[in-house]
């Protein structure tokens, strides 16, 4: 397992009632009504706030990558993702699936910079042989 060679920033939630909770952060920039997938109601779940996060670093991965190589990215440029809830025999787990949308964007050149940011993406390297992770490019 890697360490962190220097912490640059720590989120911090406090989360109460697990599914059937609130969660909040420490500088009440979040603050969330849960509910189980499903659920009637106006709360979110684990797995939406996590397509949310990883949609978000892929494309601050993506930014990094391409600054570094001098690539310029489109203005629109999107990231979907699907998180999936499923048993793993008796465990639960979760698959992901994030579809980029970089229009207008040399096809290869897009394949290229997804894959390379697929690497540096702490995300990315957080689920890396964890649980199936499906890049498609829109």
């Amino acid at each position: 397992m890697a360490s962190l060679d220097k912490v640059l920033y720590t989120a911090r939630a406090h989360t109460t009632g697990g599914r059937d909770g609130q969660s909040r952060t420490d500088d009440g920039r979040l603050d969330v009504r849960m509910t189980p997938p499903g659920a009637p109601g106006n709360g979110t779940n684990p797995e939406q706030l996590f397509a949310a996060g990883y949609s978000a670093c892929f494309i601050g991965a993506m930014k990094a990558v391409a600054g570094k190589q001098k690539i310029e990215l489109p203005a629109d440029l999107a990231v979907d993702a699907e998180v999936d809830l499923g048993p793993v025999g008796q465990v639960y787990g979760i698959a992901v699936r994030l579809k980029v949308s970089l229009p207008g964007m040399d096809r290869a050149a897009a394949q290229a910079l997804v894959d390379t940011a697929h690497q540096v993406c702490p995300y990315s390297n957080a689920t890396r042989g964890n649980i199936d992770v499906t890049l498609t490019l829109a």
